[in-house]
């Protein structure tokens, strides 16, 4: 192989593998409330469906379906509509524990896209 074509590929290799380890993985709300600490100080996106949501001069929570569970979300870029389908991305702050069941867990939103179903 010429040296071109090597570095073509070692290039075309490290520009995959960036952009697979910059874009995190979707997670879904069920393994995150199981395990609140794990997700703690990492970026995690879920996808799903607007449940309910309340706002006021573009800050707000909503609650986001997945299928799995249900996960509220905090924004300070607007809340989207009741039936929407949204991906979500942000890290998750959790408040306690009681009985193996965990209240206050939320995703702090850090950008959100549209989905189509």
């Amino acid at each position: 192989m010429r040296i071109s074509q090597r570095l073509s590929l070692s290039l075309l290799l490290l520009v995959g593998t960036l952009i697979l380890t910059a874009c995190p993985q979707q997670t879904s709300v069920s393994k995150i409330m199981s395990d609140p600490a794990r997700y703690r100080n990492k970026e995690v996106s879920i996808a799903g469906t607007v449940t309910d949501s309340y706002g006021i001069l573009g800050q707000g929570a909503y609650e986001i379906d997945d299928g799995t569970g249900r996960l509220w979300v905090s924004t300070t870029r607007g809340v989207p509509s009741r039936g929407a389908h949204v991906g979500v991305k942000g890290h998750i702050l959790s408040g306690f524990n009681i009985g193996g069941r965990n209240f206050g867990t939320i995703l702090e939103e850090s950008g959100r896209s549209a989905k189509g179903r």
